[in-house]
């Protein structure tokens, strides 16, 4: 990780313990909350929250400042694509909790959070402003990226939108792409470098390291038969993370503990189940029912099968040398979460 990133990633500990529990969720566009009234409105799928939504997010809030209004993130689940096309798997960079959790640690007061179906994917473009924005959210502006495309065989484009607003009086900011070195920042490259294992240049484009969360299961209890007992997660199976070993770092709570992970199916010890195992450093207790954050910090190297279990252990030494060395590297990065009431 650049020393730029570690360092920013370095201010989370601070500033996740200084969110606010009262970021609002509405869902829906019955009454709108009171809290949300009048807000500009950052809009988007927002898969990941990576550097380039954060661009939009950054636009909403300065309006927002400037009008005196409150700022909101507006976004679909499911995944317009999923709905779209649902019998195609969709390696989600964000679940739903996760997406808001990273809104909550923007400074954003809360998020309207639209349920994606042929209700809202049907009405034409015009129709969406006038009686979802307006009617619905009474909304004081708008943030979009310069691809958001909404309504009916998604025919809106933001300079439609931004039409609409010169229109019906209501401010639309259109962000440019954000590209550093030349490459746009999008949700489909940092699924590409997830899969490959390069967690290091997704946390470049994401802004953050790339997480997970998971309650942690019961596994066969192995590892602590080998002296290195693992906190389990069982991810998604859309998840398309590369199988092997990683440097990763764990939120419990709103302490941190560095660690070691697989993730994968354990080729000495395949059972057919793809597992993430994470062996923390420094820490002993029961984690059994708890959920826990994980988030990749570097890779270490593929899964492997080895001869036997006294060699399995010494590369186990190894990877957990590795990847101390890593996380020291990687100063405090952790993503920045902000805390939800629900």
């Amino acid at each position: 990780m650049g020393a730029t990133l570690g360092a920013a990633m370095g201010m989370a500990r601070a500033m996740n313990s200084a969110s606010s529990p009262s970021f609002v969720i509405q869902r829906g566009t019955g009454r709108p909350d009171p809290r949300l009234k009048g807000a500009v409105v950052a809009i988007g799928n927002f898969d990941g929250v990576h550097r380039g939504h954060r661009a939009v997010i950054a636009a909403a809030l300065t309006r927002a400042r400037a009008l005196n209004r409150p700022a909101a993130a507006l976004t679909f689940e499911p995944h317009p694509r999923s709905f779209f096309r649902p019998q195609e798997p969709l390696f989600r960079l964000t679940d739903e909790r996760a997406k808001l959790r990273l809104f909550a640690g923007t400074g954003l007061d809360g998020a309207v959070v639209l349920t994606f179906d042929a209700a809202l994917a049907e009405p034409a473009p015009e129709d969406f402003v006038n009686d979802v924005l307006l009617h619905r959210l009474g909304i004081a502006g708008a943030a979009v990226g310069y691809d958001f495309r909404f309504g009916k065989n998604r025919a809106g484009t933001p300079d439609l939108l931004a039409s609409e607003g010169a229109r019906r009086h209501f401010a639309v900011d259109i962000v440019p792409a954000v590209a550093p070195e030349g490459e746009r920042i999008s949700s489909g490259a940092i699924r590409a470098a997830l899969a490959a294992g390069h967690v290091k240049e997704a946390a470049r484009s994401l802004g953050y390291p790339w997480f997970v969360s998971g309650e942690v299961v019961h596994g066969d209890k192995r590892g602590r038969e080998l002296g290195y007992p693992t906190a389990n997660l069982r991810l998604d199976p859309s998840c398309g993370l590369r199988h092997g070993i990683y440097a990763v770092r764990v939120g419990i709570g709103s302490d941190r503990y560095d660690g070691v992970a697989n993730f994968g199916r354990r080729p000495m010890f395949d059972v057919g189940t793809v597992l993430l195992e994470v062996f923390l450093f420094n820490f002993s207790g029961d984690l059994y029912g708890q959920t826990i954050d994980v988030a990749f910090i570097d890779w270490i190297r593929h899964e492997l099968k080895l001869d036997t279990i006294e060699a399995l252990i010494r590369r186990m030494d190894e990877d957990s040398r590795l990847a101390r060395i890593a996380l020291a590297r990687s100063g405090e990065a952790f993503p920045q979460l902000g805390e939800l009431a629900v």
